[in-house]
């Protein structure tokens, strides 16, 4: 594995602001959102409107991939996808939930999820998730991908590339009448081949007009995901895979999840919608 040091805090840059124009989720300015209590299946507007958001998402995160380069900063990362997000009538969902302070997640190396831009430089052989999500037309539309900064060591590369084919494969496992729990079972086999640890404890999410719903879609066998997929259900798959330990420990900032034993890892995610013959993937460019 490539031997480069291990991340440290960096500095954040000021608030990026929203023209006022474009509508804010509830929950921006508030604590925690309101707890979501509608339907987890969604009529055929909302999934069109769901489509829109994941179009927007998808390409916010493709115009900050394009700038991921040795000596690039995630803050600028952020600036990129933010601008991109507002010039096209969308709000960034993560800035402001729950206090995030950026418009995407950036999470380098052995960052499993939810770390913040700022003054950190990019290498030359690191590995770098976005994850970005849109909120436009009342919904929301979710979406990360892990890319390869310069020149990326072979471990490194197969595990971005593993990462991403269980992403496809679970996908390929969406069948209306099945339970959840067959996506994490073909995650977690799939993983097992190459001796990978499967992140348990951070997993998809139910997503509509909520960010996060309440439905869980966890990305290994667990028993009790029994719930039953459903046409229109509209969720997220994001398999989060790891060199070492599935064990995490988080920075004092209360976002940054860093595996314990600091070896890297990997993540892709895509917001679906169940369909009378398996899965549409919302979130394409």
């Amino acid at each position: 594995m490539s031997g480069q040091s291990l991340l440290v805090p960096g500095t954040l840059s000021p608030h990026r602001t929203v023209p006022a124009s474009i509508p804010r989720p509830e929950y921006v300015g508030k604590d925690a959102p309101t707890p979501y209590t509608g339907p987890e299946v969604q009529d055929s507007e909302t999934v069109e409107k769901m489509r829109i958001a994941g179009r927007i998402a998808a390409r916010a995160m493709a115009e900050a991939a394009r700038h991921i380069a040795p000596g690039v900063t995630t803050d600028k990362l952020d600036e990129v996808a933010h601008e991109y997000l507002c010039d096209h009538g969308a709000y960034p969902s993560t800035l402001g939930y729950r206090k995030f302070p950026k418009s995407l997640c950036t999470s380098v190396n052995e960052v499993i999820c939810h770390g913040i831009p700022d003054s950190t430089v990019l290498r030359d052989g690191d590995i770098v998730n976005l994850d970005v999500t849109a909120y436009i037309h009342g919904v929301h539309g979710d979406n990360n991908a892990t890319y390869l900064c310069g020149d990326v060591d072979e471990e490194s590369r197969l595990l971005v590339e593993r990462t991403r084919e269980s992403l496809n494969r679970a996908i390929k496992a969406v069948r209306p009448g099945r339970q959840i729990n067959v996506i994490g079972r073909v995650i977690e086999s799939y993983a097992k081949r190459f001796g990978y640890g499967v992140v348990r404890d951070f997993t998809g999410h139910g997503i509509n007009s909520s960010f996060h719903s309440g439905l869980i879609i966890p990305h290994y066998d667990d028993p009790r995901a029994t719930t039953v997929m459903k046409p229109g259900m509209t969720f997220t798959i994001e398999p989060m895979l790891t060199l070492g330990t599935h064990e995490w420990e988080m920075w004092q900032d209360g976002w940054t999840v860093v595996t314990r034993d600091r070896k890297r890892t990997a993540q892709f995610e895509h917001t679906l919608v169940v369909t009378d013959s398996g899965a549409e993937i919302l979130t394409l460019p």
